[in-house]
């Protein structure tokens, strides 16, 4: 594939695709090698910031097998004035593997593509009801 030829929102529509397939190295293959991954309203304990292409891969291996993405939805992908940036709107369902609990959150991201690799993904996650109700 041209890095050329790939935009950003085909880059962004290659990530949903990966996910989908629960393949954790296809997703850290996205990302330049000093790309970045950040989520600033990650759960406690989880990091907030991943740099490099190797370290998103580690992160992605532990973290992927726990979390089967069931469906992941794009309500919407805006293109921006600046042509490397792309943010979208997504609700994903997924199922905890370790207690089949499954969930619902939505998110906005914020893509930064160059050469048709991922340089920056920053997410905003809500947290999902089904995971932070009190338990009666």
């Amino acid at each position: 594939m041209e890095s050329d030829l790939v935009t950003p929102v085909q880059v962004v529509e290659r990530r949903r695709q990966v996910l989908l397939d629960s393949d954790a190295d296809g997703f850290a293959g996205l990302f330049a090698p000093d790309g970045v991954m950040e989520m600033p309203t990650a759960a406690a304990g989880a990091p907030q910031r991943i740099a490099g292409r190797e370290s998103i891969a580690e992160f992605s291996r532990r973290t992927v097998p726990g979390v089967r993405v069931d469906s992941l939805d794009h309500v919407a992908v805006h293109e921006t004035g600046d042509p490397e940036v792309v943010i979208a709107e997504t609700v994903t369902r997924a199922t905890l593997a370790a207690t089949g609990q499954s969930f619902t959150t939505q998110s906005i991201q914020v893509f930064r593509v160059r050469d048709g690799q991922i340089v920056l993904f920053r997410t905003y996650v809500a947290p999902p009801a089904e995971l932070t109700r009190p338990q009666t």
